[in-house]
């Protein structure tokens, strides 16, 4: 059965931006939190929730706002550290030192929050944001007299569940948070937490490049440019006419984009009719019978070749194979699923043969190969089961089984200021995650890995 989790929105809902320090130099709390026990973290509800917000100073001059927020059978003491702005040198960008913001928005990095009982005071969670993002953060619970649990939630994925720490959840009310994940060193994750943003000039580039020859392109349906550079259709390989609206269609987009990454290596354009060639293994015998007239591995098929081209070339022959570009691990279990106002903590199956991953999952595990592999991109091809399944009312129906029927390019990088981001390619043009996750909520996406190169002639 899923277990529910109550979960409040912070008041101050702001865009991420901040230069956070690396997770270890976070200033120690411990000492304010002590001070704050016995008037906020222990006594009687209606008199913490009686109580205005009030700004107090760790010992190093940082400022933190101490205040309450209700719900309707929990409330949450902040211990809100102020966000702060900055951004490391970045091209033509001059760096600009850490400042303060004046802003207290809850997960600013090092916010420390306590749920409670609005009934007997009793504390239920404990939420440590080690980032300034508001989808990641650590969340510790009772599990009894001696110990308590943690989670580590990334962007609704828990990357560890459930661990078990050897001290009770009120000795954590007061205790540093260096020395509580001490405890358990090997098996926090901290890389998740400590991303540096240099590490993704590239990307940052290689979008800017991208973003800028977009306003070259249009749509086209089946369009795609041959290895002459003349704009074709992919099914018959014949040029489109009128010249005036030939463009690009989804899957002739992203070659435009590996063409335009291995142009200024090879000299020459990639021809289509090799990435219509099955790659891999995929479909059964049933499928089989239908592909000529549905054709329903064509779009993984196209990015897998791509994949395995670019990897050849950019790097060397031996990653041109599936198991080397192919995206098929995840570094979480479960994920958070709202409904309505709660959340209930699903498991989440991972990689699946012949579909992927569902696209509930598709955020973390962005986030989560953004840190483990931050010099690569990814083509993504969307599928779902199409077709009239054939039933008694209705005999003449079509099979109905898995389709690739759409590709787009997703990076994902973090920006100057340390935010996480994911910039989003397709159809000849440039789109939001947001927008492209909404557009398909039920679907399964198969990703494939490309080098990051900043060289782009397309």
């Amino acid at each position: 059965m899923p277990r529910i989790l109550i979960v409040f929105l912070f008041i101050n809902i702001l865009p991420v931006y901040s230069l956070d320090l690396p997770s270890m130099q976070i200033a120690d709390d411990s000492l304010l939190r002590i001070k704050l026990k016995d008037s906020w973290l222990t006594e009687t509800p209606a008199r913490v929730l009686a109580q205005p917000p009030t700004m107090q100073y760790l010992q190093n001059g940082e400022r933190v706002e101490v205040r309450t927020e209700e719900g309707k059978d929990e409330f949450m003491v902040i211990l809100s550290r102020e966000l702060m702005g900055g951004r490391i040198a970045d091209g033509a960008n001059q760096g600009i030192a850490r400042f303060g913001t004046g802003q207290f928005p809850g997960w600013a990095q090092g916010s420390w929050v306590l749920i409670r009982r609005k009934d007997t005071g009793a504390g239920t969670k404990i939420r440590i944001f080690l980032r300034s993002d508001q989808y990641t953060y650590l969340e510790f619970k009772p599990f009894n007299a001696e110990k308590c649990q943690m989670d580590v939630i990334l962007y609704d994925g828990q990357a560890v569940s459930s661990l078990p720490i050897a001290v009770s959840f009120e000795r954590l009310y007061t205790m540093p948070v260096n020395e509580t994940l001490k405890l358990i060193e090997s098996r926090f994750p901290r890389r998740y937490f400590d991303p540096d943003p240099a590490d993704y000039a590239g990307q940052r580039k290689f979008i800017a490049r991208v973003s800028a020859h977009l306003p070259e392109l249009q749509f086209a349906n089946d369009g795609a440019i041959d290895e002459n550079g003349a704009f074709v259709y992919i099914e018959t390989l014949q040029p489109q006419k009128p010249l005036d609206s030939a463009g690009l269609n989804c899957s002739g987009f992203v070659k435009w984009l590996i063409d335009g990454i291995l142009r200024p290596v090879t000299g020459e354009r990639l021809s289509i009719q090799p990435l219509k060639e099955p790659f891999g293994t995929r479909g059964s015998s049933f499928t089989e019978a239908w592909e000529k007239i549905r054709d329903p591995y064509f779009g993984l098929d196209w990015i897998r070749n791509l994949a395995s081209t670019a990897n050849g070339i950019l790097r060397s022959p031996e990653y041109s194979v599936i198991n080397e570009f192919e995206v098929r691990d995840v570094s979480f279990s479960s994920l958070l699923v709202q409904q309505k106002k709660t959340f209930t903590i699903n498991s989440y199956p991972g990689f699946l043969e012949d579909a992927g991953y569902g696209i509930e999952g598709l955020h973390v595990l962005l986030y989560t190969l953004a840190i483990d592999e931050p010099f690569k991109f990814y083509l993504a091809a969307v599928n779902t089961e199409i077709g009239e399944r054939i039933t008694a009312a209705n005999p003449r129906g079509t099979p109905h089984f898995r389709q690739y029927f759409h590709t787009a390019a997703l990076v994902p990088y973090f920006d100057e200021h340390g935010s996480f981001r994911v910039a989003v390619f397709e159809s000849a043009r440039e789109t939001s995650f947001n927008s492209f996750r909404n557009r398909y909520p039920k679907h399964y996406v198969n990703l494939v890995k490309i080098p990051v190169v900043t060289a782009f002639e397309p």
